[in-house]
């Protein structure tokens, strides 16, 4: 039978083969006909699911597959890796294996949403202190979730060549983040943290120092700095091309570094051994004490947690080092486009978030003229001396 009703459920399963393919699920009902109705709904989707994949030149595209596939031809490559594999794991393990592509509505990614929303951060109940943790922030759900599905959708479509009649409404799903604040080095901060960071990763966090550059572009190659025309040129946000210049600073950061790894960039002193992780393959590859590696994203966003702890630094991110130059610079410069261009930016748009410092050079030029101002009040108010 194609629909059924299991012992330890209330409700009515459906179950049947179409092209080969089976789907199986819960049809939400409790009673028979109603659950024959929307066993043929499914039916019907699945019919058309699969027309539109044959007719894309592939079989059904269930969301397993998808994540499957996104990863061997995507997400593997990110610097990040290891975090799309636990995003993809999590949309899999949330719809189920079986579930079709071509079923995700506007409906579902609503649900997937909420679901995500009232999660706490890091999966913990609790903080160290024994405080309820707090739950993930909407920029994390966007992040996470709903924008891993939308590329899996996208990549399907475009590269894949599979159609989607009832594609989600993107746009409706992406929660409102707060805009972001900018955040400077205050006071013996930047001692702080140079003082708990470890020699071995002093380099690349100096490195992000002088060049605001994100924490993934910081991951460099050897390839991607050109020592004759002065700029590494690399790949970054959204694929574009990012440049930076070969300052003395940045060259006196490198060019200790060329003896130790042969490839990468940066590298940093494994100081225990450790064996190879026979799951993930990102980062879990064997570890011999006192030899030189790859830093990775993971593991410098896990250092840069200690360095910030130990240097009791607080609400300072590792983006921040990025704010920080954009606004020293702009107050060395006073000039907007100078900064989109150290940065990168696209959209000049983005830059004028640190228009503000260009309101502290003015207020601090009108108290300097009505200071002048005032002065020049008191000189004339002053009775000459007539002469003897």
């Amino acid at each position: 039978m194609s629909v059924y009703k299991p012992k330890n459920s209330p409700y009515y399963q459906f179950d049947f083969q179409v092209g080969g393919q089976r789907f199986h699920g819960s049809t939400g009902c409790k009673n028979e006909r109603d659950a024959r109705g929307v066993e043929r709904d499914q039916r019907d989707k699945a019919k058309a699911a699969i027309k539109a994949a044959r007719a894309a030149g592939g079989g059904p595209l269930t969301i397993d597959d998808a994540a499957a596939r996104y990863w061997r031809e995507v997400g593997e490559h990110h610097a990040n890796a290891k975090t799309t594999w636990t995003d993809l794991g999590r949309l899999v393990d949330y719809f189920g294996p079986a579930k079709l592509l071509v079923d995700i509505n506007d409906d579902e990614v609503a649900k997937l949403v909420q679901w995500r929303r009232s999660q706490s951060a890091w999966g913990r109940a609790q903080t160290k202190d024994g405080e309820a943790m707090h739950l993930v922030s909407a920029a994390t759900v966007n992040r996470s979730t709903t924008l891993v599905l939308k590329k899996i959708f996208t990549r399907a479509k475009r590269t894949w060549r599979h159609t989607f009649p009832v594609e989600p409404n993107w746009h409706d799903h992406f929660l409102a983040e707060p805009k972001e604040r900018v955040r400077e080095l205050r006071g013996n901060e930047s001692a702080a943290l140079r003082l708990a960071t470890r020699s071995d990763y002093t380099p690349i966090f100096e490195f992000a120092r002088a060049t605001g550059m994100r924490l993934d572009e910081c991951l460099l190659r050897w390839q991607d700095v050109d020592w004759e025309t002065g700029w590494i040129v690399t790949i970054g946000k959204g694929g574009a091309t990012v440049k930076t210049a070969l300052t003395s600073t940045v060259r006196g950061i490198l060019l200790p570094l060329r003896k130790h790894h042969t490839e990468w960039v940066f590298t940093y002193e494994a100081k225990r051994a450790r064996k190879a992780d026979a799951g993930y393959k990102g980062d879990g590859d064997s570890r011999e004490r006192g030899k030189r590696y790859p830093v990775t994203y993971e593991g410098l966003k896990s250092q840069w947690k200690r360095v910030r702890k130990a240097a009791g630094v607080s609400d300072f991110r590792f983006h921040d080092f990025r704010h920080d130059l954009a606004t020293k610079l702009l107050r060395a410069t006073g000039n907007l486009k100078t900064v989109q261009k150290a940065l990168s930016h696209a959209d000049i748009k983005t830059t004028t978030r640190y228009a503000h410092v260009l309101d502290e050079e003015v207020a601090t030029a009108m108290e300097a003229l009505q200071k002048q101002g005032t002065e020049s009040r008191k000189k004339s108010r002053t009775p000459k001396r007539k002469r003897a």
